[in-house]
This record gives structure tokens, sequence and C-alpha cells, in this order.
């Protein structure tokens, strides 16, 4: 299966072209004046999204100095991070937000943030040429270019990770030190995530959240949007798995054999669900493209 296919929906460029120029000129308006806007690109929209949130917060707590630093800053400061590869941070755990509006913790581009040492940049680098090498570097490039790395854990070890609908093209990352290959898989997952809100964004999809179904993942009932969003991540990170496995060896070997006959499993018990979930998705395009990728991880 060409991959790239199913990652490249022009709806979602012009989804990110949309809203990062309605982002710029809401900050020219508030600065009461033009801002000079970076070049277009998936870096771009992510960043827009920061300087966005980094720009409502010294708002709503008055504090012009930091507005003023977002308005001047288009970019949330990335030209001084510049690094190869997705711009990667590990900000302290007590750095990131909670509140209100997010009761996942995320983390926001600011004066203050520095790039991660080198050899998280270099292990982020090399994860997302890993992912690049299998089949989805158009989707890790559009959909994860900015990395928050958090704890590094041993292989084996429970691994966080996660993204907000709020922040798109970031991703939340727990990592195995010097293991691009467990690295890369979780920027698969997670940049699946993004990409899934953005095309559910992009075809104006309203999913019906009336009905529930069990997620193997979750080991709970979920509505169909979660429900969807956990299969199709999941489903990419089969076929990741699926790809990668014969170039390990050790005890990442060991580990991801386990992990993708855990995978296999569970995509068979939604089988049913699965497709029953799919009608909520009032886009064929969209639509067809889950499937695809559904059975291509079913079929594993």
């Amino acid at each position: 299966m060409d991959l790239s296919t199913v990652f490249r929906m022009p709806a979602i460029h012009d989804l990110h072209q949309a809203k990062t120029q309605r982002i710029h000129q809401a900050l020219a308006r508030g600065a009461g004046g033009a801002i000079t806007a970076p070049e277009p690109s998936a870096a771009t929209y992510a960043l827009a999204h920061h300087v966005l949130e980094g720009a409502e917060h010294a708002a709503r707590t008055d504090d012009p100095d930091a507005f003023a630093w977002y308005t001047e800053h288009p970019d949330a400061g990335a030209a001084d991070l510049t690094q190869a590869g997705p711009l990667t941070v590990a900000p302290n755990e007590a750095n990131l937000i909670t509140s209100s509006i997010s009761d996942t913790p995320y983390y926001v581009l600011g004066p203050a943030t520095q790039a991660a040492p080198e050899p998280l940049q270099k292990l982020t680098l090399e994860s997302a040429g890993l992912a690049a090498e299998y089949g989805f570097g158009e989707l890790v490039d559009a959909h994860a270019p900015i990395v928050c790395l958090l704890t590094g854990k041993p292989l084996g070890s429970p691994l966080r990770s996660w993204t907000i609908s709020r922040m798109p093209g970031t991703v939340f990352l727990d990592y195995v030190p010097d293991n691009p290959v467990m690295v890369a898989r979780d920027l698969v997952h997670e940049a699946g995530h993004n990409w899934l809100n953005d095309a559910l964004n992009a075809t104006g999809c309203e999913i019906d959240n009336t009905q529930t179904f069990y997620s193997p993942w979750k080991k709970t009932h979920r509505p169909a949007y979660g429900f969807l969003h956990g299969c199709w991540s999941f489903s990419l990170v089969a076929l990741y798995v699926t790809a990668v496995l014969p170039t390990t060896s050790g005890e990442t070997h060991i580990f991801l054999t386990a992990y993708l006959d855990r995978q296999r499993t569970q995509l068979r018990i939604v089988t049913g669900d699965h497709e029953t979930a799919l009608q909520t998705i009032t886009d064929a395009t969209l639509r067809t493209r889950l499937r695809t990728v559904y059975r291509h991880a079913l079929a594993l």
C-alpha cells in the first residue's frame, strides 16, 4: 500500500493555509499593525497555534510584554531554535499547562524555550528518518513538526504519549533513550491523531457520538470519535511495526514482536464495530481511507 496516497489530502493543506493566515491576521490586529509571517509550511501551522495560545494567555493575564513578544515572533521563536528535522524541545514537566480549557497538559513555546539537548535532537531526527523509510515520512513531517520529549524511560516501561486538538502538529512523548525505533513508533501514532483531527475538520465531518463502541486499547466503551481515533492510529502503528520489525534485534525485537501480536488481537476484536462506526464519517473519501488502512493492518 502506498501510504503517501492515504496521507496526502489537498483539503488538509488548504485548512493549514487558511488557519495559519487567520491566526496571523488576528495577531496583527491585536498588535495594531502587520506582522512578518513566516513562509507557509506544516511547521508554520503548528507554530501559529503556539503563538495564538501564548498571546491569548498573555492577554488574559494582562502581560503586555509577553503579548508583544508573540506578536514580534510569529514563529514562536523557532528561528532561535534552528535544528534539522522536527523542532524538538524537552520541557520540564512542571512547565506544562493544565487549565479549565484542557485537562490534558501541554506546553507552549515562548521566550524562555530552549532547544532540546543535542542527543535528544538527534534521537528525534533519526526517528523521523526511520518513519520516513517505512512510508510514514509525509505523515510525520506534516503532522508532528514539533516534538516535546518528556521523560526518558527503559524499554518495557509504560510510555505516555499524546496530542491535543488545540495544538495541532505538536506531539508529547516519553521516550526510550537511544532507541529511534521506539520513538518512531510513537511519532507515527501521535501524528496519526493529528492527521485525523485535521482531516475531520477539513472535510467538515461532524461525528455522531450517541453510539459507543468497545475499545480494547482503553478497555472501555468510547464514542465513535475516540473509537475511530484508536482504530486509525493503532492500525498505522501496526503497519509501521510490521515493516521495521525485521531490522530489529535483542530486547527491541522481543518487545515489538509481543506488541505486534497484541495489536493483531485488538484489531480483530473491533472488526464489526469498526465498519459500523465508519458510517458516522460523512465524507466518503475519508471513510474509504480509514477503512483501507484498517483492513491492511487487520490482514497482517
